[in-house]
């Protein structure tokens, strides 16, 4: 009997012990298949130095080609008729009007010339009531133009309008403009959710003069300008060695001084001045060395864009968290990372933004908590591993540091372009004003992008090359190239 007992238990035993094995072996293939789909985006990720100098040289190239004729390449390199940026001599009072989503800014500065600078400024922001991003274009700017004389009608007793002359404003308008002007340009298409038909091929500035006129506002428009040029305006203000401007936020975009005489598909006079601002619209640059996955591949083609904005796609805040996402869903279909269903909200694209992602890669406690806290609240995942949390810290690594070396590929481009990406005798800064809360708030992604961008310029370049970061340059940007643009500045010389 007892023998019986003790065969019934070194059986169970046995039982049990196959029974963890054949557990233990199905967790080691699950962990197996994870690491496979980790190592296999890490593969097809990878930006090494020789890949992005194809890059940067790919960039220039596209550059090149953008200037010799319209439509050559798939850079837009706009023209933009800024032909004179800030010098920091400015003085007097100048308004700004920045539209670019749901709500609109308008600002007021008053400018002190070299030693008062910035004396003052103030600013007010308006959200759009819904209705009018899909009503009329006379409702819609009227609406503006209405809030704007609200805004004037508040003045203080710090702002002084120089006597006889009229205000003036710089108008950042971040929707696709064909500009022939400084102060005209007609709607290609509206996006963010307006959709006014008439608009579309339009001066827009006729349409926002014509609202003031209705309101009886004396204002006059003296620049048409986007945020990327407003944040090479500002940063030139406060600092006169700047030469480009990027903007690495939700999208991406950069901007550059180009000298008039290298821009073969300009037919006007030259510019007093030699130089032309073209903003580049890099966020459409495409080149067959740039490391897609099959993660970017499916983003790419359930877009709204299909082969538009792939530069875009792969560097900026719009799309770095889904990207994360993607490889996620990936990892739990393959190798059941969450458990053996698949979390319902782990399907639902774009839920996992870049904000989230930097909260997790960012996290430096020991059990990760930050990381389970996020996957949790964000997308209802509960009790994950740490084992699990440093996979998902792992996948936010590459997508992050991929995008942040890539961008730095695209300024060292820009450089390129410009000359200043070889040593010589000539050590003058060359300064590249950045604005966007994905560089401002990703410490990792900036820092990554630094360092990638010393370490292709090299020690004695990279020595000589800031990175500053530039607020706002879409409000006090715009109302400084009212300044540089017055149609006072005849008077004054």
């Amino acid at each position: 009997m007892r023998k019986a007992a003790a065969a019934a238990v070194a059986a169970a035993a046995a039982v049990g012990v196959a029974l963890l094995a054949r557990r233990q072996m199905r967790e080691a293939k699950r962990w197996g298949r994870a690491d496979a789909v980790l190592r296999g985006l890490e593969e097809r990720s990878a930006a090494p130095p020789a890949r992005l100098r194809q890059v940067a040289d790919a960039m220039a190239v596209e550059m090149h080609a953008g200037l010799a004729s319209e439509g050559g390449s798939k850079l837009g390199m706009i023209i933009s008729y800024v032909d004179s940026l800030p010098s920091g001599q400015e003085k007097g009072l100048f308004y700004a009007l920045d539209l670019g989503g749901t709500n609109f800014r308008v600002l007021r500065v008053q400018l002190g010339g070299k030693e008062g600078r910035v004396v003052k400024q103030e600013c007010d922001e308006i959200s759009i009531p819904a209705h009018l991003m899909t009503g009329t274009s006379q409702e819609l700017f009227d609406f503006i133009a209405a809030a704007l004389a609200k805004f004037v009608a508040s003045e203080g007793e710090d702002f002084h309008l120089l006597e006889g002359r009229q205000r003036e404003l710089g108008f950042t308008f971040s929707f696709p403009v064909k500009q022939s002007s400084i102060a005209s340009g007609t709607l290609i298409k509206w996006t963010k959710g307006f959709s006014i038909d008439e608009t579309v091929g339009a001066d827009v500035v006729a349409e926002l003069s014509s609202a003031l006129d209705r309101q009886g506002l004396d204002m006059k428009v003296t620049a048409l300008v986007n945020d990327t040029i407003g944040t090479l305006a500002g940063g030139r203000y406060d600092d006169n060695d700047v030469v480009a401007a990027v903007i690495l936020g939700t999208g991406t975009n950069a901007a550059y001084v180009e000298r008039a005489n290298a821009i073969p598909k300009w037919h006007g006079l030259l510019p007093k001045s030699g130089d032309m601002v073209i903003n580049m619209e890099w966020g459409n640059f495409r080149s067959s060395h740039l490391p897609l996955t099959e993660f970017d591949q499916a983003l790419d083609a359930e877009s709204l864009n299909p082969g538009e904005q792939i530069y875009e796609k792969l560097i900026s805040g719009m799309y770095l968290g889904e990207i994360v996402r993607r490889v996620l869903l990936k990892m739990t279909e393959e190798a059941s990372l969450f458990g053996d269903d698949i979390p319902p909200k782990l399907k639902i694209p774009f839920i996992l933004r870049t904000p989230h992602m930097s909260m997790m890669h960012h996290d430096t406690s020991a059990d990760l908590r930050t990381v389970g806290a996020k996957l949790k609240d964000v997308l209802g995942i509960q009790g994950t591993s740490l084992k699990t949390r440093r996979l998902v810290v792992a996948v936010c690594d590459i997508v992050a540091k991929r995008g942040a070396r890539l961008a730095a590929a695209g300024i060292h481009g820009v450089l390129k372009k410009l000359g200043r990406d070889i040593p010589g005798s000539d050590k003058h800064r060359t300064v590249i004003a950045m604005d966007g809360g994905l560089y401002e708030h990703y410490t990792i992604f900036s820092e990554t992008l630094e360092n990638t961008l010393r370490e292709m310029l090299g020690e004695e370049v990279s020595s000589s090359v800031v990175i500053k970061l530039a607020n706002d340059g879409s409000g006090i940007g715009a109302a400084l190239l009212a300044a540089a643009h017055s149609q006072y500045l005849e008077a004054e010389v």
